[in-house]
């Protein structure tokens, strides 16, 4: 079983790297959050996670340690292959998916592509006990709240036409000096001061 590669990133796309090491070419799934640390020509570090099947032996790799925990926990559900827990980890944090499902928030889970409904609650019903130790902090809930206070509070701003890029700095600091602001609140306090 193969637990570890270093070697250099001979080719690095968003969904794959091939990392050769010491002149053989391991074809490598990532995360876009792995993709984003790995440069090309570089030496490199990854914790592999490697998966056989019938048809194929195949590898995934992963910067962190913790990575490849929620890796591994994604695919112990039911119904989630190995692609759906990489889209998952390149479209959320492992604190975003940690919190979510913690909140039972199946709805941000939906949006990762290709996850559907049964699949985000049985996602939240399997690792409800087996994620807290990806979200133990009461800042990280409260920066995943602030965060999803902010969005909406964009959206409804782009709605009314303002652009996002003119709202956006404002809210953060808004949000810095009232952390517990509701989306009402903070839409009507960018509006004062644009």
């Amino acid at each position: 079983m193969i637990f570890s590669l270093q070697g250099t990133v001979q080719e690095l796309t968003p969904t794959y790297a091939v990392i050769n090491v010491q002149g053989v070419g391991y074809y490598v799934g990532i995360s876009l959050l792995t993709s984003q640390k790995l440069l090309l020509n570089q030496e490199t570090f990854l914790f592999i996670q490697q998966i056989i099947r019938e048809d194929a032996h195949l590898l995934f790799g992963f910067n962190t340690r913790s990575e490849k925990e929620m890796f591994n926990l994604l695919i112990s559900v039911n119904g989630v292959g190995a692609v759906s827990a990489l889209i998952l980890l390149s479209t959320f944090s492992l604190n975003e998916i940690a919190s979510a499902v913690l909140s039972g928030n199946s709805a941000l889970i939906q949006k990762a592509k290709g996850i559907g409904a049964k699949t985000a609650e049985r996602i939240i019903v399997d690792l409800k006990d087996k994620v807290q130790k990806f979200n133990t902090s009461e800042e990280n809930i409260s920066t995943f709240v602030n965060n999803k206070i902010k969005e909406e509070s964009l959206s409804a701003l782009e709605v009314l036409g303002i652009p996002k890029r003119m709202s956006e700095k404002i809210a953060d600091k808004i949000i810095k000096q009232n952390p517990s602001i509701s989306v009402e609140e903070l839409v009507k306090q960018i509006l004062k001061n644009i």
